[in-house]
């Protein structure tokens, strides 16, 4: 998605929240400031102070500011140390995922209370399909007034609704909303909604493409709309340049699908201070390895690609991955070829980030295990799962690596899993 600062805020009555939503049945739905208000609703005092989420170490980065502290200009992704001076007398907190994955699940259940079609993009955001809500529930702009009061009401929370015909629509009609707001495009007058919009606040531009389709007097979706598709490709590749047109038409035929599967799982840690020592990362990356076999085991996945993502202070980033001959789960073989591959690697500048992914997912079970020879029928597998069920009882910190006991290299900042 484009930049979401792109898209301007302001009534327009065309596409308030009384504007005709015949043939528009899909619901992007947004949560405000989601990580902050969590935040905020466990601690009353806070609320109308500017509130900053995020690593609280010199690496650490926005996850998530009130909107009283997005006044001084502070925003997600930006470096902490830039919040801090932007806005010093913020409330700055270290992020608590276990919370925010709590809140979501109670979010993402009220949405299911009204349609089964709910697609998840993230902790705070999804699409729904309310076509088959209509008869219980009334038009889609009047569910989504429910549901915005459904979820100020049961979750002390705000968010943010766009109502739309296409999905790519939706979700810039809630970004307009924004804060806690409703925004309906009527289906006859998406052009007139889309058109005046920067070409930075589209799906898949970012900063580079932006720049390249300005270069060519493209400033906004309408003129990238009238602009000939070959000098898209010219610019963009003709992948990007085919999809980028179609949508700035209005044209997204993308259904909201329910039943994404996950296409990986993975973490990564920023260090404090650049490392070099080989031991420090590699207890980082036997911590990380950790964290993608449990992940794995709690999605019931086992995946066959192994992969691990290096970058050096000069935010030079690297990537290698490697085929396994076998799916697995298991965070010892994991960690084994994530070494393996840092090994081939072989880095000799001081390194700012490592994180570890398994790819090429598939349902555990779905791919018969064949064992090695000589190899014993239980092994890493149940033991890990013993370390799960007692994790589940007592606390993850109960058993862990010996390796692990010292702190696992000093990192601080974790990228947390998707829901």
């Amino acid at each position: 998605m484009g930049r979401s600062q792109s898209v301007p805020r302001g009534d327009d009555p065309r596409f308030g929240a009384d504007a005709d939503d015949t043939d528009c049945p899909i619901l992007h739905v947004d949560m405000d400031a989601f990580f902050a208000a969590v935040e905020v609703r466990r601690r009353p005092e806070l609320r109308g102070q500017p509130v900053v989420v995020g690593g609280v170490g010199p690496r650490g980065v926005v996850s998530s500011a009130s909107y009283e502290a997005r006044e001084y200009g502070v925003r997600s992704a930006m470096p902490t140390m830039r919040a801090r001076s932007l806005c010093p007398r913020a409330v700055f907190l270290p992020p608590d995922f276990s919370q925010y994955a709590a809140a979501s699940r109670a979010v993402m259940q009220i949405f299911r209370d009204v349609t089964p079609l709910v697609e998840p993009l993230s902790l705070d955001e999804a699409f729904l399909d309310v076509a088959g809500a209509r008869r219980l529930f009334g038009r889609p702009a009047e569910i989504a007034r429910l549901i915005r009061a459904r979820v100020a009401e049961q979750e002390g929370l705000t968010c943010s609704v766009g109502v739309a015909s296409t999905k790519f629509v939706a979700k810039l009609g809630s970004t307009r909303a924004k804060p806690d707001g409703l925004v309906v495009v009527p289906a006859g007058q998406v052009l007139d909604f889309l058109h005046p919009l920067p070409v930075a606040a589209m799906w898949g531009v970012g900063e580079r493409a932006a720049e390249s389709l300005r270069r060519l007097g493209l400033s906004t979706v309408g003129d990238l709309a009238h602009a000939p598709v070959a000098m898209l490709r010219n610019a963009l590749g003709p992948a990007a340049a085919t999809h980028l047109h179609e949508l700035s038409w209005g044209r997204d035929s993308r259904p909201v699908d329910p039943e994404q599967v996950e296409k990986s799982i993975g973490a990564e840690v920023t260090f404090d201070t650049d490392v070099a020592d080989p031991a420090a990362i590699r207890r980082s990356l036997l911590a990380l390895a950790e964290k993608v076999g449990m992940r794995l085991r709690r999605a019931g996945q086992i995946g066959r690609t192994v992969s691990i993502k290096v970058r050096f202070a000069d935010f030079r980033t690297v990537n290698r991955s490697r085929t396994l001959s076998e799916p697995t789960d298991v965070a010892r073989e994991v960690f084994e070829t994530a070494w393996a591959l840092f090994g081939v690697l072989a880095p000799s500048s001081p390194i700012r980030l490592v994180g570890v992914r398994v790819e090429g997912l598939a349902a555990a079970g779905s791919t018969p295990q064949q064992l090695a020879l000589g190899a014993p029928e239980h092994g890493w597998r149940d033991a890990e799962a013993a370390v799960d069920a007692a994790a589940v009882r007592f606390g993850r910190s109960v058993v862990r690596p010996a390796s692990l006991l010292d702190g696992g290299g000093g990192a601080r900042t974790e990228i947390p899993p998707r829901p």
